[in-house]
């Protein structure tokens, strides 16, 4: 019986994690699950599972929590903050550690859980793109296991050789081939694009996502940060990474190797299928997503992304050559910019443009510390904030 701690259950990682979960009680339980303030949602969720610990955002967020599980009968008990989220992440009682909390966040407890050898299934881009090296470097010292949710990273993942040392050349990897729908405004007219509203950003024709991860997918810097993610995770440089657009989704990402095989991952566009896999590996079960039935798909399309329309996505590019804190500052700058986006503060084209200026503003410093990095992020953020404002 593996134990589970879910970082931003109520997300849409969380939810598709305890449908999964749901379906093979015989394998797993819930030790804890976290929110940030969707008290009544998490609520529910403590009920149907009983998990021994939840975590919210806020000291009123547990009042309101803690009341709505007493009156329940549930006897979870209720803690809030970082320091309670790096609790859960690293406790004893807990073997798995589901990163999904959107964000820089997210980063505290999913090191965490990495420093204390947990399991942990990486849904959180920020983690990497912020603190690659001081990631992988508590992976590997602690013999912590990671394993990526994201259905691109996944399907990598599934596409290299098993043990697979990050080094391309030694299993004869030539490219990593990162696949992306093109989200919403892949052919509307890019001179329209400054009269996005953020109900028309946050419309994905393929994934249902929360609104930050929506905008970035419209932006493709979900794309960028993957990139980066990607060269982390795998040890690729940014040469021998290339993105491509494939408007179905149906083929999740691709390996290319030295002797021309391109060996890929197909599935429905359903965020179970990687859960599934990262939940059970190195064995496999039912996900409850539905098998790929090709016929019915037909054609499967491919382009390369034009970065006159997706200039966030050159942006992350970028930032993965210049390394040290430039991938920091560049997510920083992001989330203000998606924040500012989605209050209607800004329109959908000064994204980039915010970024940009950021990043032109700011010098790259060395991600020495965790907190070099957090002090660049909180820079980066107060600089894109006064940008915005000006």
């Amino acid at each position: 019986m593996q134990r589970i701690t879910i970082l931003g259950a109520t997300g849409s990682i969380g939810v598709s994690t305890l449908d999964v979960v749901a379906r093979h009680p015989d394998r797993y339980a819930i030790y804890a699950l976290t929110a940030h303030s969707r008290v009544e949602e998490l609520a529910a969720q403590c009920i149907q599972f009983r998990p021994a610990r939840a975590v919210v955002g806020s000291a009123a967020a547990a009042g309101q929590l803690g009341a709505l599980l007493s009156a329940a009968g549930c006897r979870t008990e209720v803690e809030w903050g970082e320091a309670a989220l790096c609790a859960v992440s690293c406790a004893a009682d807990t073997d798995v550690v589901m990163a999904a909390i959107v964000g820089a966040a997210g980063l505290a407890p999913t090191l965490a859980a990495a420093r204390a050898g947990k399991k942990v299934m990486l849904a959180n881009k920020e983690a990497l793109v912020m603190s690659g090296q001081l990631f992988m470097d508590a992976v590997a010292e602690s013999g912590a296991v990671l394993l990526p949710i994201d259905s691109e990273h996944n399907a990598i993942f599934q596409c290299l050789p098993q043990g697979y040392g990050r080094v391309p050349a030694a299993a004869g990897v030539t490219k990593i081939l990162l696949t992306a729908s093109g989200g919403p405004f892949l052919k509307r007219d890019v001179a329209t694009l400054e009269n996005v509203t953020p109900d028309e950003a946050c419309k994905h024709p393929k994934w249902v996502m929360g609104r930050k991860i929506s905008v970035d997918s419209a932006t493709m810097m979900n794309k960028g940060l993957e990139v980066i993610e990607a060269h982390w995770l795998f040890g690729a440089p940014a040469e021998q990474i290339e993105v491509v657009i494939h408007p179905q989704s149906v083929i999740h990402s691709m390996v290319s190797y030295n002797d021309g095989s391109v060996l890929a991952e197909l599935g429905n566009p359903d965020m179970r299928t990687p859960i599934a896999h990262a939940l059970a590996y190195p064995e496999r079960v039912a996900s409850g997503v539905a098998q790929l039935d090709l016929t019915q798909v037909g054609t499967l399309q491919f382009e390369k992304p034009d970065f006159k329309r997706f200039p966030c996505l050159a942006l992350a590019f970028d930032a993965l050559r210049a390394g040290g804190t430039a991938p920091a500052l560049l997510n920083a700058a992001n989330e203000v910019a998606v924040q500012a986006f989605l209050d209607e503060r800004i329109g959908f084209r000064r994204i980039d443009r915010v970024i940009a200026q950021v990043m032109d503003e700011l010098p790259h410093g060395a991600a020495s510390s965790i907190e070099a990095v957090m002090a660049q992020d909180a820079l980066a953020r107060a600089v894109a904030e006064r940008i915005i404002a000006g």
